[in-house]
């Protein structure tokens, strides 16, 4: 964590937040009122938890672009985008909301990632003109629901592109226009962190209500945004989250873990897929992160929770990764301290494991037959 503790948190009735979002606060006394003035676009929440790295440097979009997932080449400024840096096997290790302002690229990732980002970017540089700075400790992130890049004059803005297909990327779950995350705007406005106050007091005086992760988290939840650190583990390749849709280019050249990338979009099949969970609410239940999932009492697990939230209109819901095996239309039961809750799903990755343009396999054109080079075609 980036053991950073947002003044915002003196806020009376300000509630902490726990777990990932540690720093900032949950709510601030009426969480359903906040979370319908975000909903309704009239909101700011204190993200100043997230973590930001500066690259400088005439070499930074090209070098970016060869090590990470994404094609960032020719980046125009203020151009919001994703990345991922993934293993050798093509889970993913880190991820980052990316944009340029024409002086340098900066990164937002969660604040417990920051250091470790800077640091193996530090260490894949090289000979190339770069500079990384980790500016965690120096500014302030504040999230906002405004569907616009950052325009001159304005600070260094990144506006989440999920959940439109990129270029060069592709989807598992539904087109754009039919996801429930079209309904989301969201955008991260980097400010000084000795001026978050007054950023933030500058847009409740233009009529916008203050805002805790309880609200923010349930609007990412319904619209089946991952998030590192959260939904993802060490096993994770981007086909389980949808996330070859804003962070992945497949047709860019060679990085690291793009063959994996590639075999499994082209032949295979990821092992596991994301869903959302309506959770039984009757109880007063709710599963933590991590929590089990079964088809039936004292079944074998087929996968776990991730991320929970209470919506306002919908409820108790969760996202969670299952065996790609799960059955996708079967009630299913969720482990709690008290006893087990229902949840029903709503599908997020399809259980076949194929996306929407995955190359047709290679039929041969005659069964038997293969050619030769010295002549006609042979018997085997």
């Amino acid at each position: 964590m980036t053991g950073l503790v947002s003044p915002l948190l003196d806020r009376p009735g300000a509630v902490p937040a726990a777990g990932p979002d540690t720093g900032v606060a949950w709510h601030y006394g009426d969480p359903t009122a906040e979370q319908r003035a975000l909903e309704r676009g009239g909101a700011v929440v204190d993200q100043s938890h997230l973590g930001v790295v500066r690259v400088a440097g005439p070499d930074r979009l090209s070098w970016l672009h060869s090590i990470t997932s994404q094609h960032l080449q020719d980046l125009a400024p203020r151009t919001s985008t994703e990345l991922l840096v993934l293993s050798p096997q093509g889970r993913v290790e880190h991820a980052a909301g990316v944009v340029d302002d024409g002086e340098a690229t900066w990164l937002v990732t969660e604040g417990s990632h920051a250091a470790d980002l800077a640091a193996w970017l530090d260490r894949m540089k090289f000979m190339m003109r770069v500079e990384i700075t980790d500016l965690s400790a120096e500014l302030a992130v504040i999230g906002e629901p405004v569907d616009a890049e950052g325009i001159d004059g304005e600070p260094v803005t990144w506006r989440d592109p999920w959940p439109a297909v990129a270029v060069g990327g592709t989807r598992y779950g539904p087109p754009a226009d039919e996801h429930p995350g079209a309904e989301r705007a969201w955008r991260l406005v980097l400010v000084p962190r000795a001026e978050l106050v007054d950023a933030v007091a500058a847009r409740e005086a233009a009529g916008w209500q203050l805002a805790g992760t309880w609200a923010s988290e349930a609007e990412r939840v319904v619209a089946w945004r991952p998030r590192l650190g959260v939904d993802v583990d060490d096993r994770t390749i981007p086909h389980e989250l949808d996330w070859l849709r804003t962070a992945v280019h497949l047709q860019k050249g060679c990085y690291r873990g793009q063959e994996s990338v590639a075999r499994v979009h082209n032949l295979g099949r990821p092992p596991r897929r994301l869903t959302m969970l309506h959770l039984d609410g009757s109880g007063h239940l709710l599963p933590e992160p991590g929590a089990e999932i079964r088809a039936d009492e004292g079944g074998r697990a087929l996968g776990a929770v991730t991320s929970v939230a209470r919506h306002h209109e919908l409820g108790p819901v969760a996202l969670a990764v299952l065996k790609r095996s799960a059955p996708s239309d079967a009630e299913l039961l969720v482990d709690c301290d008290g006893g087990a809750v229902s949840a029903a799903q709503e599908q997020v990755v399809p259980g076949d494991g194929v996306s929407v343009d995955r190359p047709a396999a290679r039929r041969p054109v005659a069964r038997g037959v293969t050619p030769r080079r010295d002549g006609p075609a042979s018997m085997i």
